[in-house]
């Protein structure tokens, strides 16, 4: 028998295993605009290749050794850091992680124990709560607010309890595309300050942010990081450069963190413990030069535009994304999983909002191409005629 963990996380999964075997169903098809996932559909960006094949060949006898986190890729995140957000962290204050995934894993190791509560907001990117229920810990969810996706920092208040360990909070959004402005961030920093004075004890914030860098021309991002001393930051190349099966990223606490020299034992330890949560030798000796690379940003753009407009045209209700490369899409059948199997049929993979505990709802990933978009389109526009009618 598997442990009731397992059975616990296999049944919080259980929309996305569901849709998984439709989209493995038509995902290979000639013909198929694949929205789904935030995987590359175009060749890599220039430059990526390049970096990683110079970074193969030994230096020393210790190319290939077991590798922690590499004194050169903290210092390029740390000079990247105050040279893009004015902060100055100190290197060893950035623990170099298998990506995002890798890094949220590594908090929840150091600061979580068993019976705490973490708390995070829906709709959530998938995998939160599968996390938080392997480190034994409680999930809490959050709704956002309905109207402008922001976060209800009311119902936040009211969830928080004397059990709160972490919060997780995701910006910009998966899969809302929404960026938390300052005036929310500095609100969520008063709550959760109040709320850490109250049970006497601090309140960790995740601030979980692969997207921060695929932010669109009309929008700006700002990090809770700026508003909130204990705060961590979690990051992954892949989704800038749309490589999330090469996994680097990293977790970095704020400078004025409190206990910094305790949490930098505590980190170290979990990603040991975690399963050795230290991304490639390889990738950490590309870092440098996959710092300075990106997908391109005014044609994801474009993209956003032309989806937004035409599906809002067709009668589909959806808010333009500040960031992230999603459209989060309310479906016109209230049964997204029956709708999105319709789409599969004619043509068009996208993601039930389901999967991410939001039922009615459809996201798009803008990763398809142009040519999947417009082949696309006509596809959206029969399927809510259909519908409708």
């Amino acid at each position: 028998m598997v442990t009731e963990r397992i059975q616990r996380i296999t049944a919080a999964n259980h929309a996305l295993l569901s849709f998984l075997p439709i989209w493995e169903e038509h995902r290979h098809k000639p013909y198929i605009a694949d929205f789904a996932f935030g995987n590359p559909q175009e060749m890599v960006v220039e430059g990526f290749a390049s970096a990683l094949t110079s970074s193969t060949t030994p230096r020393s006898k210790n190319h290939y050794a077991y590798k922690f986190s590499e004194v050169e890729s903290q210092r390029t995140v740390a000079n990247h850091l105050l040279e893009w957000r004015g902060q100055t962290f100190d290197p060893e204050d950035i623990a170099m992680t298998p990506g995002a995934f890798g890094a949220i894993a590594i908090a929840l190791g150091a600061l979580v124990d068993g019976g705490d509560e973490v708390v995070y907001f829906d709709p959530p990117w998938f995998f939160y709560r599968s996390m938080i229920l392997a480190s034994g810990a409680i999930p809490v969810n959050v709704p956002v607010r309905s109207d402008d996706y922001d976060l209800d920092l009311e119902r936040l208040a009211r969830a928080i309890t004397e059990k709160t360990r972490l919060l997780i909070v995701n910006t910009p959004h998966n899969p809302t595309g929404r960026i938390y402005p300052p005036s929310t961030l500095e609100g969520l920093a008063d709550v959760l300050t109040d709320a850490s004075e109250k049970f006497g004890k601090p309140i960790y914030l995740l601030s979980d942010e692969p997207y921060s860098k695929l932010v669109f021309s009309d929008a700006k991002f700002t990090s809770p990081a700026g508003y909130y001393p204990h705060t961590l930051i979690s990051y992954s190349y892949g989704k800038i450069l749309l490589t999330p099966g090469q996994r680097v990223g990293w977790l970095a606490w704020t400078p004025n963190m409190p206990d910094r020299e305790t949490l930098r034992s505590a980190i170290f330890m979990a990603q040991i413990a975690g399963g050795w949560l230290f991304p490639s030798a390889v990738m950490q000796y590309s870092l440098a030069e996959l710092d300075k690379l990106s997908i391109d940003l005014v044609e994801l753009e474009r993209k956003r535009d032309l989806l937004v407009t035409e599906l809002q045209q067709a009668g589909y209700e959806l808010q333009s994304p500040e960031g992230t490369f999603y459209l989060w899409v309310r479906s016109p059948d209230p049964d997204d999983g029956a709708f999105v199997e319709r789409l599969a049929e004619r043509g068009v993979l996208v993601l039930p909002g389901s999967t991410c505990a939001s039922p009615g709802h459809f996201r798009i990933s803008l990763t398809g191409t142009m040519e999947m978009i417009e082949q696309g389109l006509p596809v959206f526009q029969s399927a809510i005629s259909s519908t409708a009618s």
